[in-house]
């Protein structure tokens, strides 16, 4: 995307994420812009998020419900909630995945390795064993 316009908006939406470790959803980040930039639209921050992902600024983490945000792009893992749908960082230590990976196979370059746990948080579980 060389060559891309700057845009306070787009500054703001990225700031927001970056100060935040909750993975908001595009919604979260729509009502916490709408603080600084009152008459930003919902499809202004869709726009955004996608050129920032898009940019490689941010991450999106698809889920069963909408989609997440992540500014931190250090690799690094997800745990993703089924119950309540959080999504938490996990900072399990893999050497180079994606180097080993791209050693052994010879039918392209491998340029990014992701892993996703899936369970019920310790809060939910709490919660469940409390009912």
């Amino acid at each position: 995307m060389a060559g891309l316009k700057y845009s306070r908006q787009r500054e703001s939406i990225r700031n927001c994420l970056c100060s935040r470790e909750d993975h908001p959803t595009a919604d979260m980040i729509y009502a916490s812009i709408r603080q600084e930039y009152p008459n930003i639209s919902l499809g202004t921050v869709y726009r955004n998020l996608s050129l920032l992902v898009e940019t490689g600024e941010i991450r999106k983490i698809t889920t069963d419900g909408a989609d997440r945000f992540d500014a931190t792009l250090t690799p690094h893992s997800h745990f993703i909630c089924k119950s309540c749908g959080c999504v938490l960082d996990m900072m399990i230590p893999i050497e180079d995945p994606v180097a080993e990976v791209d050693r052994l196979w010879d039918e392209g370059d491998v340029e990014e390795c992701r892993f996703e746990f899936r369970g019920v948080c310790k809060k939910c579980r709490k919660n469940k064993s409390q009912a």
